[in-house]
């Protein structure tokens, strides 16, 4: 006979972790603990430009200081706190990037060698405003889609740099002994183009060109479509896909923990609070079965292919 598991073993030896998960995600999921924890972001922000004026922090250090060690302690018991929210299942919190980047500000902050540096504690510091994007979701998916739009920006920054070289190229043959405060070598030239990609001085160039050749304006109207129009429409267009995907992503991650979220029962008459309480610690305990099932068929290597299992025979011949 197969050995029954017992449920009220299982959870017995980690009675709390339920418990404390349901408490702690009761507060980070309350309105007042995410406008707290980004006004100390925003007042954290406010203390480091403070802190460049050098007259006010020679009269103020002290207080300073003080505010900054406040701001710090207030930012390990939100991270404390989200910690315990996912104290049941703790592979969740290592799931969301923004849980590793809030635990890697506040751990870095405590690190001996980054609080003896000056600098490197005010990068950090500073890091801490892009919090406020865990707590804005539009800011948040205008972050994930600047992040996915890197591919097809660097694809646009290396045409763009073929255009200017070969421009600027055909500019300095053309224009370098007239021209050669702009056209003079091609890092001028590079620079003149740049400018003139934001429409900088196109007017005085286009003058100055005509007074050389009557061809220079088929070049600066053939560089001008295809530098400030056409390939600016290209980044744009990819911007506008990759924000569009952000979107997407977060709407696919808020349905996820949605659906992620156990519920509690709902609540039987007559049933008493002890066996209410015994239900939902059965039911974080099947949850937890499961995902440890799940790592083991992650684990597993899938069968060969072609590989066929022969049952065995049993039973004597004819």
């Amino acid at each position: 006979m197969p050995e029954q598991y017992d449920q009220r073993t299982a959870v017995g030896s980690r009675p709390g972790r339920p418990e404390l998960a349901r408490r702690c995600r009761r507060v980070t999921e309350a309105r007042w603990f995410a406008v707290t924890v980004l006004t100390v972001i925003l007042l954290n922000a406010a203390l480091l430009g403070l802190e460049t004026y050098s007259g006010l922090v020679e009269e103020w250090h002290r207080w300073l200081r003080l505010a900054e060690h406040g701001c710090l302690a207030v930012f390990t018991a939100e991270i404390l706190v989200r910690l315990g929210a996912h104290a049941d299942r703790p592979r969740g919190f290592l799931k969301d990037p923004w849980n590793l980047f809030d635990l890697a500000v506040v751990l870095c902050a405590f690190l001996p060698l980054v609080r003896e540096n000056t600098t490197v504690l005010r990068l950090l510091r500073l890091a801490r405003v892009l919090r406020t994007a865990r707590f804005l979701p539009q800011l948040r998916i205008v972050l994930v889609a600047v992040g996915r739009s890197l591919p097809g920006t660097l694809s646009f920054l290396l045409v763009g740099a073929l255009l200017l070289y070969v421009y600027a190229m055909v500019g300095w043959v053309f224009f370098g002994r007239q021209d050669p405060e702009h056209y003079g070598s091609i890092g001028r030239a590079v620079l003149t183009l740049f400018l003139l990609m934001i429409l900088d001085g196109i007017g005085d160039a286009i003058h100055a060109g005509l007074e050389i050749s009557r061809w220079s304006l088929l070049y600066y109207a053939s560089y001008v479509l295809l530098a400030s129009f056409v390939l600016v429409n290209v980044l744009i267009g990819v911007v506008i896909t990759s924000l569009e995907e952000a979107r997407e992503m977060e709407e696919e991650q808020e349905a996820r923990d949605a659906a992620e979220e156990p519920s509690p029962p709902p609540p039987a008459p007559g049933c008493p609070e002890e066996d209410q309480r015994l239900l939902l610690e059965r039911l974080t305990t099947a949850r937890q079965a499961l995902d440890a099932l799940e790592r083991d068929l992650v684990r597993t290597p899938p069968p060969l292919a072609g590989a066929t299992s022969t049952p065995p025979t049993t039973g004597a011949g004819p």
